[in-house]
């Protein structure tokens, strides 16, 4: 598959100095969209199968343990246990909306927080049936599993995923994958803060881009150590864009197993009460900002 084929020809130029009117809705400078990653209970683990554990973007992720890591199956499991349960009481109690990066097979082992994403009305996008790396996959087991996932979370949600976002690092025929599955757009991308199409063979892809730069992955990466650190980091690149910048979207990543701790989380709260007081700023699913894009800016 040549990079054309697969809609990966790299592009460094992109809209350039003159990028498009999103023309947000209510006339907003910015659509913000908070992506809370359900992982936990889909990374490897020694039940499993698996011949060791998972420990990335865990608290002790430079301790070395062989084979199976209890400490880190610990921390997995206070995200699903303690964290998810915060952020949603976070999202909920200020009525804004979110969209779900979900493992299919850590939806499958939770019922009760599938039924609280479907309560709150969250949108949820797949991100694999296993938290693994598509990149690392042949292209048959990625169609499996791209197959997978895509029937197990609309069994477990009660609608079909229509967005995907792999792994950090997708594979040479993972858009095209996603486009014989059906999918909407897909978000595995990290240059633009705006939606754009790409061509993928004969066919069209809207690309909603995500961001690794303004995820709270920084805390487990020793970026910053407060939610006040975070409140802060969130509202500069907001207010950045509404005082410096034409009409943006930016992607704030969350795990459960990370910023669901208290200490970080009351930041994201703080952060949300921020929000709700810009009027220039539109806190969106992820899903309503890619259904706007296509209806504002059609494919061509």
């Amino acid at each position: 598959m040549t990079d054309e084929e697969a809609g990966r020809v790299r592009d460094f130029v992109g809209y350039g100095r003159n990028p498009p009117d999103p023309r947000w809705p209510g006339g907003a400078h910015v659509a913000v969209n908070f992506v809370i990653n359900y992982e936990e209970g889909g990374e490897y683990a020694v039940p499993d199968g698996d011949p060791a554990s998972e420990t990335a973007l865990t608290e002790g992720s430079t301790a070395a343990v062989k084979g199976r890591d209890l400490g880190a199956e610990s921390m997995f499991e206070y995200g699903s246990r303690a964290g998810f349960w915060r952020l949603h009481r976070i999202f909920a109690k200020r009525k804004l909306p979110c969209t779900v990066f979900a493992i299919a097979r850590a939806l499958e082992r939770n019922p009760e927080a599938c039924a609280a994403m479907r309560e709150a009305g969250w949108d949820v996008a797949g991100h694999g049936y296993r938290w693994e790396i598509h990149g690392n996959l042949t292209p048959d087991v990625e169609r499996r599993q791209i197959e997978r996932a895509t029937e197990s979370i609309t069994r477990t949600i009660g609608t079909r995923p229509a967005g995907w976002y792999s792994r950090y690092a997708p594979s040479l025929q993972t858009r095209t994958l996603l486009l014989d599955a059906g999918y909407e757009y897909d978000s595995d991308a990290y240059d633009d803060e705006l939606p754009y199409w790409r061509k993928v063979g004969q066919r069209q892809q809207l690309i909603v881009p995500y961001s690794l730069v303004h995820n709270d992955v920084r805390f487990a990466r020793q970026g910053m150590t407060s939610g006040d650190e975070y409140l802060a980091y969130i509202r500069n690149a907001v207010q950045c864009v509404l005082e410096e910048d034409p009409p943006r979207m930016l992607s704030f990543g969350l795990h459960d197993r990370i910023i669901g701790h208290p200490g970080r989380a009351f930041g994201l709260a703080r952060v949300l009460d921020w929000l709700a007081e810009q009027p220039k700023v539109w806190v969106a699913r992820r899903v309503d900002i890619a259904r706007h894009w296509k209806k504002v800016h059609p494919e061509s």
